[in-house]
Parts: structure tokens; sequence; C-alpha cells
């Protein structure tokens, strides 16, 4: 099945391949930080990229999980 991104993902999996997945757990302490600035749709938006790429490391995971079966 082709999935197609959207620039949310794109960006999120650029982010997981450079910084791994600490970028998750930095990204929603950088949306707090934001957000108590009083920029929440800026917040909103690194949420957004956050969860973008939680999902993809989990289906990374679950994708290496099924090869781990073969093997």
């Amino acid at each position: 099945m082709i999935r197609l991104h959207t620039l949310t993902d794109g960006i999120a999996l650029r982010m997981l391949e450079r910084d791994g997945v600490a970028v998750i757990w930095l990204s929603h302490l950088a949306a707090a930080q934001v957000y108590r600035q009083g920029h929440k749709a800026v917040a909103e938006a690194i949420i957004e990229i956050a969860d973008a790429a939680e999902r993809e490391w989990m289906r990374g995971r679950n994708a290496l999980a099924l090869i781990g079966d073969w093997l």
C-alpha cells in the first residue's frame, strides 16, 4: 500500500533521521515552552510534528519486530 506523506510527516521523518527518537520528547518540551510564552498555534504545530514522529517511530519499530520474527 502506498502512503502519501503530509508535510508534517516529512518534517517528522527528517527530524527522526537526524536526531533519533529523542526528538519526540524534545519536541514536546519545546511545545510546552512556546505555549507558556503565549504562542499557542506554534505549540500546536510542534505537537503535531512530535505526534507524527512518534507514529513513524512506532511504525518502524513494528516493522522491525515483524522482521525479527522471521530471523
